[in-house]
């Protein structure tokens, strides 16, 4: 395949139809936020190669990449935080038990 926009294209909608189903088919906290992190890094491909084949977006996809970046490691962190706290007081990861702690 030759070094196009349309291979990193179809490489990140993979990408993020893999996160897309891991998140839905999941019932693991850790491995929903994990397949978010695939998602975003789907994003991320897809900003970065636009900003390689169309020139006036070369110097913004860097930075809005960056931004996205940022923005998965504080989804991770405050995710993880959320996630360990539930888990010590339900002792389960599983995303069906969250629910009745409402009750």
């Amino acid at each position: 395949m030759s070094n196009s926009l349309d291979s990193y294209l179809v490489l990140s909608g993979l990408l993020f139809a893999i996160g897309t189903f891991g998140f839905l088919a999941r019932r693991n906290a850790i491995s929903m936020l994990m397949s978010i992190e695939l998602m975003l890094n789907a994003v991320n491909l897809t900003i970065i190669a636009f900003g390689a084949f169309v020139k006036p977006l070369h110097v913004h996809a860097s930075v809005i990449a960056l931004i996205v970046i940022a923005v998965a490691a504080a989804e991770a962190t405050v995710g993880l935080a959320i996630v360990i706290a539930i888990y010590r007081n339900k002792k389960t990861p599983l995303v069906d038990e969250y629910d009745s702690m409402s009750q």
